[in-house]
């Protein structure tokens, strides 16, 4: 991130897909549930400044996999919304995408 961009703030959209086993009965119990996953990602972004949007990304995937023993693999796209870029140029967002599964922790 420049610094022109750390002082201003940016605006981030997070976006998670979760591989998991399907649940046994049809209670929450048996899933993942996803409130509690927003948290996490709230924590991480919360907790640390992070340089490049990959670098977000990978702390979220790497949070979800530890917190989250049902999941088996993990998608992290993070968007910078509106990113600041010379008049002539108009993109609503910039990406960039983790995916790491179960094995990235060992």
């Amino acid at each position: 991130m420049h610094e022109h961009e750390r002082a201003r703030g940016q605006f981030f959209a997070v976006d998670a897909e979760l591989e998991f086993d399907l649940p046994s009965k049809d209670e929450l119990s048996e899933t993942v549930d996803y409130v509690c996953v927003i948290e996490r990602i709230r924590a991480v972004n919360e907790s640390s400044s992070f340089s490049l949007m990959e670098t977000f990304a990978q702390a979220i995937a790497e949070e979800i996999l530890r917190n989250f023993s049902r999941v088996q693999r993990v998608r992290v796209r993070v968007r910078k919304l509106h990113p600041p870029l010379p008049s002539d140029i108009t993109v609503g967002a910039i990406a960039a995408e983790v995916i790491h599964d179960r094995s990235r922790l060992y």
